[in-house]
């Protein structure tokens, strides 16, 4: 809204006296007032995982920098090549194969992930949603399936499956009997913590030091449920934000890939633009045979290749529709604004696959792109493919970025300073 700015000095006058007022926004030219708006304007953070890899010659360009011939994948987001950056040679350092999708977003030292065994960490949207959780109604949403996010104590968080159970959950209000039931459930279950606390406290003198450890992660829990719930009552007699969509009925299945991606993507960006949460993580992919003409076999079988020209043809034409629906969300977090931004400059969209190599299970050099955030993007940075840079370097510079005071993170020796 247009204003006409404050003189510096203005003061305020009575009788006989003049009182200077403090430097105030309204003295800022309307500019710099609306830069300091758009400063103040949340950041937010999006996770996208895909279980079976992209096929490296066709997604990482030959040349690194700002000026990059793009890759035969990358055509497919060229309007967009000033808002992201690609990296090369980035892993975890992991020898698990397809069972790494469990540490793809916590990055935990890999002495403790193997073959179907893990002792994980927190990922890093649950690490974020700890900083910024509280200031929405929905601290994170995990969406789409998968097992990758995990919370402090290194059990992971359900994900929700249902497109059209997502939506009403976001954006549709109850009716007044509905209301009330899920008001009389988050009181019932705020008694019930009650009494729990009060039953523990009482027994807690009598227990070894083992045992007071077990009980401390306990209380955590039940603090953390106290804490959602006292959330949940705040917010409940919050209206939901309205949406110009229409509500979804069709929960698309794996072989509609592209419209099951499209409708998540819809709800991602409507959940962001509301501020109906900061956080997301979502895992798309399907092992199936994707609706996507040209394509006559099943996605996992295309991506297990073996340098087969037919399969690799039939991956290929997978991995590029997948990349062109991503690059119509990048578009639509563009056309959002926010002030004199966009909501793709608030947001940090990190695209990535727990596998390099699905061909071969191999989990190193993993197709990374990083976009929007306000991150000054270097179109590709390559490092060693061979004795990659570890990828928790970069979740500790996505951290910071969004403000989060934090040096390191999972197996991070350090953080990334390239973008």
């Amino acid at each position: 809204m247009p204003f006409n700015p404050l003189n510096r000095r203005t003061f305020l006058r009575s009788s006989g006296v003049a009182i200077a007022l403090p430097f105030l926004d309204a003295m800022l030219p309307a500019h710099a007032a609306q830069k300091k708006v758009d400063a103040a304007r949340p950041k937010r953070m999006l996770l996208i995982g895909r279980p079976l890899g992209m096929y490296a010659p066709f997604f990482f360009p030959e040349q690194t920098g700002s000026n990059y011939e793009p890759s035969r994948y990358l055509k497919q987001l060229q309007a967009h090549r000033d808002q992201f950056t690609v990296f090369s040679g980035m892993s975890h350092h992991y020898a698990a194969g397809h069972f790494a999708e469990v540490g793809i977003f916590t990055g935990v030292r890999t002495e403790n992930i193997r073959a179907n065994g893990i002792r994980n960490t927190i990922s890093l949207d649950q690490e974020a949603a700890s900083h910024v959780g509280g200031q929405t109604r929905f601290p994170s949403l995990v969406l789409g399936g998968g097992d990758v996010a995990w919370n402090r104590r290194g059990i992971r968080v359900p994900s929700q499956q249902r497109s059209t159970q997502v939506f009403r959950q976001l954006f549709v209000r109850g009716t007044p009997e509905e209301e009330a039931r899920e008001m009389r459930r988050i009181r019932d279950g705020q008694s019930i913590l009650d009494d729990v606390r009060d039953q523990v406290k009482t027994i807690n003198g009598k227990l070894n030091v083992v045992d007071r450890q077990r009980l401390d992660l306990y209380l955590s829990s039940v603090r953390e449920a106290e804490q959602r719930l006292q959330q949940d009552e705040s917010w409940g007699t919050t209206p939901k934000p309205q949406v110009d969509r229409p509500v979804p009925t069709t929960d698309y299945n794996g072989a509609q890939l592209l419209e099951r991606s499209r409708q998540w993507y819809d709800i991602v960006q409507l959940a962001l633009q509301t501020d109906s949460t900061r956080v997301i993580s979502l895992w798309l992919g399907s092992q199936e045979r994707p609706e996507i003409d040209g394509v006559t076999i099943a996605h996992h079988d295309a991506s297990h290749h073996g340098q087969e020209p037919t399969k690799l043809e039939q991956l290929a034409l997978i991995e590029e529709a997948e990349l062109r629906v991503f690059g119509e969300f990048l578009e639509k977090m563009k056309q959002s604004t926010e002030g004199e931004q966009s909501l793709l400059d608030r947001t940090s969209v990190f695209y990535t696959s727990n596998l390099g190599n699905s061909s071969s299970h191999d989990n190193t050099n993993l197709p990374i792109l990083l976009a929007g955030g306000g991150f000054k993007h270097q179109g590709h940075v390559g490092f060693d493919r061979k004795n990659n840079m570890l990828l928790s370097n970069l979740y500790v510079r996505m951290l910071q970025q969004m403000g989060i005071e934090q040096e390191s993170f999972g197996a991070s020796t350090g953080v990334i300073s390239e973008v």
